[in-house]
């Protein structure tokens, strides 16, 4: 009970960067300033962007776009230990 307590805590508390980096690569790659471009469900530019390079001089955009990828596999590595220990 306490592992998945704590297991949670971590997410949560791992998420909150997380949600400012993704704010911050989705205005990249959509070219927008838009609050909104964080509640909307556009996927396909998105994950190509994450997987590919699709501003390649664009160091702010290679920037944000790693610190994202860390991010996520930050969650991965979480959702994989949690699974094991569970």
């Amino acid at each position: 009970m306490i592992e998945q307590d704590t297991f949670w805590i971590i997410l949560l508390v791992w998420g909150v960067p997380s949600t400012y980096f993704r704010s911050r690569f989705r205005k990249i790659v959509y070219q927008t300033d838009d609050w909104k471009i964080n509640i909307k469900p556009l996927f396909k530019k998105e994950l190509i962007a994450l997987f590919t390079t699709i501003f390649p001089n664009d160091s702010v955009y290679i920037r944000t776009r790693n610190y994202y990828r860390f991010y996520l596999t930050a969650y991965i590595i979480l959702f994989v230990i949690n699974y094991f220990l569970t």
